[in-house]
């Protein structure tokens, strides 16, 4: 699902912070927008128990 809010794609080189727009370029330095919601959850999800493992593989 894309959401209204979208964030510069190039707010890590450009910007201090994250710069947010609702247009599909960043009005400060005309930029890509792109979608900044992150991916859906899914129960499905055929590798999820690899990142869990991975994950708790980190915290060890």
């Amino acid at each position: 699902m894309k959401s209204d809010i979208l964030v510069c794609s190039a707010w890590r080189t450009e910007h201090e912070r994250p710069r947010y727009t609702l247009s599909e370029t960043c009005p400060d330095c005309g930029a890509e927008a792109v979608n900044s919601a992150p991916a859906p959850f899914s129960p499905e999800d055929s590798y999820g128990e690899y990142r869990r493992a991975l994950k708790r593989r980190r915290r060890d």
